[in-house]
């Protein structure tokens, strides 16, 4: 017997109901991990999105230098939201 098949005999519930729900969970909070870290980033350069905090990094508003790795870290952040988000669609 599988975990998912002991777990879900325990749970009462069928193992392929209690997958779906693990995941939907999953994809939940992995997605409010991310905006939470998104939403810190943008806070601490006072931007919406890495658009906005490229825009002002060429209007010379925020340092290239000082912005650097958080630029890229947004990107991909944004990148995992959106990828996380599509997923999410499905359930």
């Amino acid at each position: 017997m599988t975990v998912i098949e002991a777990t879900a005999k325990t749970l009462q519930m069928k193992p392929d109901i209690l997958l779906k729900e693990s995941l939907k969970f999953y994809i939940e909070q992995k997605i409010s991990t991310i905006e939470a870290d998104i939403f810190l980033i943008a806070k601490k350069y006072g931007v919406k999105d890495v658009f906005e905090l490229d825009k002002r990094i060429e209007e010379g508003l925020i340092s290239e230098n000082e912005a650097y790795d958080d630029y890229f870290h947004l990107d991909h952040l944004e990148t995992e939201r959106r990828k996380f988000k599509k997923v999410a669609e499905n359930f």
